[in-house]
């Protein structure tokens, strides 16, 4: 939800004041010699300042070419920077060396958490299929009771000669009550 302006004010949206209509903004006059005399003064200012900006560079570049120039001359500091350089690269070395063992260690790892995983797989799916042979198994012999076409003449003789009557209750402690007789 936009804001509700304050009070008195008008948005960017809001049209002029009918009383305002009609007027002309004019920028305020401006005397061309004091733009001259402004315009002058601010270009010696930025020139100037760029002059010294300019001498302050020089000077820190200057300090910074001597400091080079002394640090490179002294030997004892050349030396020390060599024995440093040397210290690194041996850490370096035994770095990589203890990263590689790691990386080798951690490969190893994974291969043989991927053999796990793959034999529980395996071992999962012998399971599967031993349940689903089972369960053919136990189709296949009930499959023997089913109706087909061929005994269904046999089936339905038998179902007449023995009548079941479902016509029965079950009481609370889930006895079955029968009060009906077979007609």
């Amino acid at each position: 939800p936009a804001a509700v302006p304050a009070r008195g004010r008008k948005t960017r949206h809001d049209p002029p004041a009918k009383s305002k209509v009609g007027r002309v903004k004019l920028p305020p006059p401006v005397d061309p010699e004091e733009l001259l005399v402004v315009q002058e003064r601010y270009r010696q200012h930025r020139l100037v300042l760029s002059a010294l900006r300019a001498e302050f560079r020089a000077e820190v570049l200057q300090k910074k070419r001597e400091e080079r120039l002394t640090a490179e001359g002294s030997p004892e500091e050349l030396e020390e920077h060599r024995r440093l350089m040397a210290w690194n690269e041996e850490e370096n070395g035994r770095q990589r060396a203890r990263r590689e063992e790691r990386l080798r260690r951690e490969e190893e790892e994974q291969k043989r958490r991927k053999s796990e995983i793959a034999e529980k797989q395996a071992r999962k799916m012998e399971a599967f299929l031993e349940e689903k042979e089972k369960e053919v198994l136990q189709l296949q012999e009930e499959a023997k009771n089913f109706i087909t076409p061929e005994n269904l003449e046999a089936r339905i003789e038998e179902c007449l000669d023995k009548p079941r009557n479902y016509n029965f209750a079950i009481d609370r402690d889930g006895r079955v009550v029968r009060r009906t007789l077979l007609s």
